[in-house]
């Protein structure tokens, strides 16, 4: 019942952030660039939770920063998924001097921290969207290669396959039917959990003032903005603080669910 419980929670935080991206694509409460209200209002009829210092709605900045969070982290997850996912399939399969060698290499890259790399990717390609999700993606691609690479070689050495490798069956139907359908439950939970450090990359780099440029309104952005005012202002800092532990414990709660669903030996013990 505790796992059910987490599980239905997880769902149920991460619906609420994608229902509110998803209305901030068709409806905001005022245009993104708009000025017209006080500096530095307190939540009150006109603006639910008050203004910025520039006198921005910042339940609409808000709002379009939960579209971000969702864009950076389906996007970045997506990247790291079919770079990762390919890199370990190709590891998985290769001869022991490639095996070692592309090893090697992810070791490398993992040793690199994700914001570091992530910073240098975006310095090179310039701060924008795009730059971050592909800087995150990258990032993750090496965590995700060498999950498959280490899910790949457990499944080979399965009595099972190696039968079907001596009955002559092609390695593309080994991999279609032996291969994926065995890695693809773990390498879900991994993805998710990626998710959520990816929505934390995204706001780190536009904390440090390298993630999508303005009148984009990242999460991390409006609190790198806030820090100024959180004596006079406090919601402007809290309220995308919130957001945040909102949707990275939903997705969390959400992979543990998962990983119950996936392993039937958690699934015996509830």
């Amino acid at each position: 019942m505790r796992r059910r419980v987490f599980l239905v929670t997880g769902i149920v935080l991460v619906a609420l952030v994608l229902a509110v991206a998803l209305v901030s694509l068709f409806w905001t409460p005022f245009p993104a660039a708009d000025t017209t209200g006080g500096r530095l209002e307190g939540p009150g009829a006109h603006h639910l939770l008050g203004t910025d210092k520039l006198g921005r709605d910042l339940l609409t900045r808000l709002m379009i920063g939960a579209r971000i969070a969702v864009a950076v982290g389906l996007g970045a997850v997506a990247l790291g998924a079919v770079l990762g996912g390919l890199a370990g399939l190709l590891a998985g399969f290769a001869n022991r001097w490639l095996d070692d060698t592309l090893a090697a290499l992810l070791d490398i890259l993992i040793a690199f921290p994700t914001l570091l790399l992530a910073m240098l990717v975006v310095a090179a390609r310039g701060a924008s969207l795009a730059s971050a999700i592909v800087a995150i993606g990258l990032a993750m691609s090496a965590i995700v290669a060498r999950l498959t690479r280490v899910l790949v070689k457990r499944v080979l050495a399965m009595d099972y396959v190696t039968a079907a490798r001596t009955s002559g069956v092609s390695w593309p139907r080994i991999v279609t039917a032996h291969v994926l359908p065995n890695i693809w439950p773990t390498l879900a939970v991994n993805l998710a959990l990626q998710f959520g450090l990816a929505v934390l990359a995204e706001a780190s780099l536009s904390y440090l003032g390298l993630g999508p440029p303005p009148p984009n309104a990242s999460w991390g952005r409006l609190l790198q903005e806030a820090q100024s005012t959180v004596l006079t202002a406090p919601t402007g800092a809290i309220a995308p603080g919130v957001l945040l532990v909102v949707l990275v414990v939903g997705v969390n709660l959400l992979a543990d669910g998962l990983r119950d669903v996936a392993d039937p030996t958690r699934r015996g013990h509830r």
